[in-house]
């Protein structure tokens, strides 16, 4: 089946930007102003907010919070120098601040602060604050328009998907998150909806090192042998009977207890396996090897979307370009691509921007999905075996795995429709 998923590439445009020390001290903030602008909004240090705010990409900003405790008084002629640079270029300064001495605040009021927020943030109070700083800017119905518009960076476009799908997920390189991307994209799926949530089954068909089970802490079962080798006689049932439950949402084929070569099963052994999948689920994810295989090809044409991560690095540069080539000398489906970038800069790191940019022209693709450094949270999310949702709602690459699985969510729904 050609065509797959066509996703927007561009990430949402910032309108704001919280300054602090570290904003994970300030988590009602993050809290307040997520539930304002969504995605539209990043985060900088004191020295990074001087490099920034003298940068072009500061002009679409439409205000900044300074946010700041007892520890940052030290620095406060730093963060004053911050507020009238903002305000010279005609940026809105809401300021937040918690066990400041009175003087400290005097100083940074007069520097130019539009609105003062004393922390903890009280319920609506960021909500009014910045009401109060739009008082002179466009209306709200328009201010809401564009970051509403802003805070989606992935919206579905066109789209070839059958009521029955099927997503594969592969490396280009070693440890660029495949596996956590596809553990966690199929709970999500599973979640998407309390009342609607597709059924969602994960095939682990790394069939030496796969660890799905680890990520879930499931058991690896001997029975996966006998599934992969009798796949074309075998029936739903007893298909059904190979697999494991997941807190009674998620369905898992979990990789063999032992480590089998990768052509123990075939092109036929595949394409039944996969059959058997479709017919009893509403959603599979493959977790594919990093390796090539007989049967890779399989998996390429049944998929309705092939996701391959890389980073940020020459090896996966290489390795992608590689990749490429193969398919366009097999007559392999190059449509169906999804290229994700895993651990992206962030989206005021302008340098990195630009290493992006390159990258994606150097390979003649787009990056349409980036996702975020998700810190130590994902690895011990992973040897805890739960999925990021469970362990920790808040981390950013949760949240853009939660927006490719509502966009896919949203794919589906509109086929069905449309069937």
């Amino acid at each position: 089946m050609s065509g797959g998923l066509a996703l927007q590439s561009n990430p949402a445009p910032i309108v704001a930007c919280t300054i602090a020390r570290d904003v994970q001290i300030f988590d009602l903030l993050i809290d307040d102003i997520e539930a304002e602008l969504g995605e539209a909004w990043g985060d900088l240090s004191f020295l990074e907010a001087q490099t920034f705010l003298n940068q072009p990409d500061a002009e679409t900003l439409e205000f900044v919070a300074i946010a700041i405790d007892d520890e940052d008084e030290p620095e406060i002629e730093l963060v004053c120098s911050i507020i009238r640079l903002a305000k010279s270029k005609d940026i809105k300064v809401m300021l937040i601040a918690e066990d400041v001495s009175p003087a400290a605040l005097h100083k940074l009021l007069q520097s130019g602060t539009d609105d003062f927020v004393p922390y903890p943030l009280l319920e609506r109070a960021f909500h009014d604050s910045l009401a109060r700083i739009r008082s002179n800017t466009p209306a709200p119905a328009e201010i809401g328009d564009h970051v509403s518009e802003g805070a989606e960076s992935i919206q579905p476009t066109t789209t070839d998907i059958k009521d029955h799908v099927l997503f594969a997920v592969q490396s280009m390189a070693g440890g660029t998150g495949a596996t956590t991307l596809a553990v966690n994209l199929a709970w999500e799926l599973a979640n998407i909806d309390k009342k609607l949530s597709p059924s969602v089954c994960l095939l682990d068909l790394d069939l030496q090192f796969g660890s799905t089970s680890t990520y879930l802490d499931l058991p690896r079962r001997e029975v996966i042998y006998e599934v992969l080798s009798d796949a074309q006689t075998m029936d739903v049932d007893a298909f059904k009977q190979a697999l494991l439950s997941f807190n009674q949402r998620l369905s898992v084929f979990t990789a063999p207890s032992d480590i089998l070569p990768l052509d123990i099963i075939g092109q036929e052994e595949v394409k039944a396996l996969l059959r058997l999948a479709r017919e009893t689920f509403d959603v599979v994810v493959v977790d594919m090897p990093s390796t090539i295989v007989g049967w890779s090809e399989t998996v390429m044409n049944e998929a309705d979307v092939y996701f391959a991560t890389l980073e940020l690095d020459m090896r996966s540069a290489q390795n992608t370009m590689r990749f490429i080539k193969a398919l366009q000398a097999e007559g392999l489906p190059t449509d169906k691509m999804h290229y994700v970038l895993n651990r992206a800069p962030r989206n005021l790191d302008l340098s990195g921007k630009g290493r992006v940019k390159r990258l994606a022209e150097s390979l003649d693709i787009e990056l349409k999905t980036q996702l975020p450094d998700g810190t130590k949270q994902v690895s011990q999310a992973c040897d805890h075996g739960v999925p990021l949702a469970d362990m920790a709602r808040k981390n950013p690459l949760r949240k853009e795995i939660l927006k490719l699985a509502k966009t896919l969510h949203e794919a589906i729904a509109v086929q069905a429709v449309a069937r």
